[in-house]
């Protein structure tokens, strides 16, 4: 009987992209059928928790079904990431007329993402003292035990790598390794290795023009493939989007968010206030904050529901280049930064926010000036190296903790809202990443005015 409700499940999905064909046929626009993806997935996803439960065999083998499409598009998104960043930084150099301008660019980037993060740690420390978090008001079960106990082992694996050493993981020692994607880091290292390479061949390009014309004309051969490729695989978004959110909906644990909802609250107003000063920060440079937001959405809405900062990143190229006029060595190095340092939400808010709440449990007062401002200066330099996928707020919790000469454990005590939360967080991260390289564009003046300000949504053209 089981098998019968799950292959009724599977049906009921299949009509759904059914549906979403049908729009596209129909030539609804894609940012609309994001939106309609989700908004489906949301319902989709309540009416299984009501009608079977969470702990249903049926839920729980409708979902491994569901999984074929949301994780599949997922993965899909993360196999073009390396071809992607790779081809586009290299060809992004290799267009450089002086290569200070590099410099220029990887400076202002990673300032911006840094120098918001420390902003995000104070709007997380405002938000957990105006809301009065405390750990010892949460109550501990089964499930936040076994999550304080593998945090534990989790910071004894890690516990002896200073910040440097940490650092130190950007730089490859095997290439082919990391395009596998083996390390948290592995981006970043192909981001380094990319930057070499565009920079041998513009040394290559002044001494043996003919070689370097060569290689030239085989990189815009490789960039051609790819991006269609890119584009081959956005036009999956709106399925993808539907069955995450409908995975999403259906597990997540709403008695969890019941009882822990201050910390919910918490947390999402501190969210949103980081986004407004993102907003904020837009119009400061001149553009408009409202076309910025237009053009951004489906892409922090993907964000939202797949909770991967990497999986993100072709999107985020996209409509950084695409609808945003991002210069396009600018857009690709601030999407593959931002998923690895400075996010604002998994590196800035949530630590701080743990601190906060962890501090009283030990005798800290965590209105101390001594306390806040090392605080802040340690989420800002250890937001270096979080890895954009789940997972990445806990590594950054971890060591802010650590450092701070709190106890790591404690962090487990959020694990029945965390995915809710994490979502959240996600759609900040990108959307600082965004925000870097916009404002990046803006200040080296090379951002294309007219199409930041053309009235097109974004990555139109995967609907063709």
């Amino acid at each position: 009987m089981d098998g019968l409700f799950i292959t009724l499940n599977v049906l009921i999905l299949l009509a759904l992209i059914s549906l979403l064909v049908y729009m596209q046929r129909k030539h609804v626009s894609f940012s609309k059928r994001v939106f309609a993806g989700m908004g489906l997935g949301i319902v989709l996803g309540a009416i299984l928790q009501v009608t079977y439960g969470s702990e249903s065999p049926v839920l729980t083998g409708t979902l491994d079904w569901y999984s074929i499409v949301g994780s599949g598009y997922v993965r899909l998104l993360m196999v073009i990431v390396v071809p992607l960043v790779m081809v586009s930084i290299i060809r992004a150099i290799i267009n450089l007329e002086k290569t200070k301008e590099l410099g220029k660019m990887a400076g202002w980037i990673i300032g911006i993402l840094i120098s918001t993060t420390a902003v995000a740690a104070v709007i997380g420390i405002g938000s957990a003292l105006v809301f009065d978090l405390n750990a010892e008001e949460i109550e501990v079960g089964q499930a936040e035990n076994e999550r304080a106990q593998a945090l534990e082992e989790r910071y004894a694996e890690i516990e002896d790598q200073t910040t440097p050493q940490r650092i130190l993981n950007f730089i490859p020692s095997n290439i082919f390794l990391d395009m596998t994607g083996d390390r948290p880091t592995s981006v970043i290292a192909v981001v380094l290795f990319s930057i070499l390479i565009g920079i041998a061949v513009l040394g290559v390009k002044r001494k043996e023009p003919e070689h370097g014309e060569l290689f030239v004309k085989i990189i815009n051969s490789f960039y051609a493939v790819v991006m269609r490729l890119v584009t081959l695989v956005l036009r999956l978004t709106p399925f993808g989007v539907l069955a995450l959110m409908a995975n999403m909906i259906a597990n997540t644990n709403f008695a969890g968010i019941i009882q822990l909802g201050k910390f919910v609250l918490a947390s999402y107003v501190a969210l949103g206030i980081m986004f407004v000063i993102h907003l904020v920060l837009v119009g400061f440079f001149g553009l408009n904050p409202l076309t910025y937001l237009r053009k951004v959405i489906p892409v922090l809405g993907f964000a939202f529901t797949s909770r991967s900062s990497a999986g993100t990143i072709p999107l985020n190229i996209q409509a950084q280049r695409e609808s945003l006029g991002v210069n396009e060595g600018v857009a690709n190095m601030s999407a593959t930064f931002g998923a690895t340092m400075g996010q604002n939400g998994c590196a800035g808010i949530y630590p701080a926010m743990l601190a906060i709440m962890i501090a009283p449990t030990v005798g800290i007062n965590p209105l101390s000036p001594e306390f806040l401002i090392q605080l802040v200066l340690i989420i800002a330099i250890s937001s270096f190296g979080v890895a954009g996928v789940g997972g990445g707020a806990t590594f950054a919790a971890i060591i802010v903790l650590s450092s701070m000469g709190l106890p790591v454990g404690l962090a487990g005590l959020l694990i029945s809202i965390e995915a809710f939360i994490d979502m959240g967080r996600t759609a900040l991260n990108v959307n600082g990443s965004m925000i870097s390289g916009t404002i990046t564009s803006k200040i080296l003046k090379n951002i294309d005015m007219k199409k930041f300000n053309e009235k097109t949504n974004i990555v139109e053209s995967t609907s063709v």
